[in-house]
């Protein structure tokens, strides 16, 4: 079980507080190995599936430059699960404990705090898509995928982005091999 915080305005995960307006959400499940928590949703995810986020989190982060190492990996699911790594089984494990004092703070500027911010956006946005409240569409500008207003009879915002809050970078303290 891995506890989550939140703040007012800006929504859940850094969404805007208009994506949050509907009634009742559905929870993301992929499998039962990692459970994430934030008010009444409740994300379960497997293990790949849970590896995977916090990877692609890190590397939005700037924390990390690229794929990571089975150890690498666990070593990063730890610090995202626990907080902390008590037996690094990496040198990205040994990083982490190197710079501690940079990567903890208050806790929205935590490492810990963003790599699980940005695991619950991202399954709270795969969610919604699964559900039909958004949609993926291709930005040629950046060469990216964004998440739009899908396509309704009569709505006026269809295929508007979506506007994710900014998630600070680590850079200064990025994990290199």
């Amino acid at each position: 079980m891995i506890p989550t915080t939140g703040r007012g305005p800006a929504g859940h995960g850094g969404l805007p507080a208009h994506a949050m307006e509907t009634a009742r959400r559905e929870n993301y499940d992929s499998g039962e190995d990692f459970v994430l928590e934030y008010g009444e949703l409740r994300f379960t995810f497997n293990e790949a599936d849970f590896s995977e986020r916090c990877e692609q989190a890190a590397l939005k982060l700037g924390f990390v430059g690229g794929r990571l190492g089975e150890d690498e990996l666990e070593d990063l699911v730890n610090l995202a699960v626990n907080g902390e790594i008590l037996d690094p089984a990496s040198a990205l494990g040994e990083h982490v404990n190197d710079c501690w004092p940079e990567l903890v703070g208050p806790a929205e500027r935590s490492l810990v705090h963003w790599l699980r911010r940005l695991v619950f956006r991202g399954a709270w946005l795969d969610q919604r898509v699964k559900e039909g409240e958004l949609a993926v569409s291709f930005d040629e500008r950046s060469g990216g995928f964004r998440y739009v207003q899908p396509a309704e009879a009569g709505s006026a915002r269809a295929g508007d982005p979506i506007e994710l809050a900014p998630e600070p970078s680590w850079n200064r303290v990025a994990y290199r091999r």
